[in-house]
């Protein structure tokens, strides 16, 4: 359309009004939307600049993080005796449990004893004293091993115990060890437990079981032997439950008679 005028569908009149158009200056066809002619100019100033100007440094990667299980690991792999392991274990800096505790709690009793015991973790007096089983639990467990012969201080190696826990640090307020917690020092107790090299395990308690068997349920557990780590395996109550709960004691004792008939070939 120019103006009112219909350039109607002549070819020959199409192309005259074409050529005109060419020769006012027009070079491209007019489109269904208006351009801003001065913003692409101004865009097309400002390019160059932009193009110029340096590129930003890349953020530095994210260092890696620590896997405190696996460190655990490496760091067990390396002792090759009980000294070596107790040093490596009280340097292992990824359990927040050290920060609150009085004292490392690594061992009590005979190393090369036939029967090793492994509880949970120690309570406010092994966190005073910095061995495991010294308050009314452990003098309650004493009293059970003296039952059938067995002494922590014993000089002769057959009547011998040795005793930890999976955790060597006291939790706050005695509250149940976290799986995450357990995890972290499994690698040192199994290292403990082939460095120490006894003929018999006694596991005490739910998450000592938890930790090297995989299992809980402490009550159907106990009253039968296992395997784990090539070694057999006796779990048993907490003497701290005993203490709660007297009634089962009987059960302890019948634990106590399969640990010295064990123990006798028998």
């Amino acid at each position: 359309m120019i103006r009112g005028m219909s350039l109607g569908t002549d070819p020959r009149v199409i192309a005259a009004m074409l050529d005109w158009q060419a020769e006012l200056g027009a070079d491209e066809w007019i489109g269904d939307q208006p351009v801003d002619r001065f913003a692409v100019a101004q865009a097309a100033r400002a390019a160059p600049a932009i193009a110029a100007r340096p590129m930003a440094p890349a953020p530095p990667p994210e260092p890696a993080r620590a896997d405190p299980v696996a460190e655990a690991r490496q760091m067990a792999a390396q002792a090759m005796s009980l000294e070596q392991l107790a040093d490596l274990q009280a340097s292992y800096a990824y359990c927040d449990l050290k920060k609150g505790a009085r004292n490392f709690v690594f061992c009590d009793g005979r190393p090369g004893a036939r029967v090793m015991l492994v509880g949970e973790a120690p309570g406010a007096d092994e966190d005073r004293q910095g061995k495991p089983f010294v308050g009314r639990a452990g003098q309650l467990l004493d009293r059970m091993l003296g039952a059938i012969g067995l002494d922590r201080h014993a000089q002769d190696m057959s009547r011998a115990v040795y005793i930890t826990n999976v955790l060597p640090w006291r939790p706050p307020g005695n509250r149940d060890p976290e799986p995450a917690e357990l995890a972290m020092m499994l690698p040192f107790v199994r290292r403990h437990i082939e460095l120490a090299a006894p003929e018999v395990l006694v596991l005490i308690g739910n998450h000592s079981c938890q930790a090297l068997l995989g299992q809980r349920g402490i009550t159907k557990l106990r009253g039968r032997w296992t395997e784990t780590l090539g070694r057999p395996v006796l779990p048993m109550l907490h003497p701290a439950y005993l203490l709660r709960n007297p009634y089962a004691k009987r059960d302890s004792w019948a634990d106590l008679l399969m640990l010295q008939a064990r123990l006798r070939g028998q």
